[in-house]
């Protein structure tokens, strides 16, 4: 088995990419909260996005390419500023 090994700008990205995605997640998960959107089927139409996907985005604890985009996408649909 091989390990990828990243320097430490790559190290730092992903590292800021992370906090990026927990930062976005929190407020977005607090602004449904707020606005009384609590079902899957609401966040989907919320976020604009498949219920799927918009679930999965919110709740993903594995961190995949273009999630910080996906989830500034969600962010602008709700109004929220970053």
């Amino acid at each position: 088995m091989t390990t990828t090994k990243f320097t430490s700008a790559e190290q730092r990205k992903r590292r800021d990419e992370r906090t990026a995605v927990i930062r976005l997640r929190f407020t977005i998960r607090r602004s449904l909260d707020n606005r009384g959107i609590t079902t899957s089927a609401g966040i989907g139409e919320a976020l604009g996005m498949p219920v799927g996907e918009a679930h999965g985005l919110l709740i993903r604890h594995q961190w995949r390419e273009g999630d910080v985009e996906r989830l500034q996408a969600a962010a602008a649909q709700l109004g929220l500023k970053e």
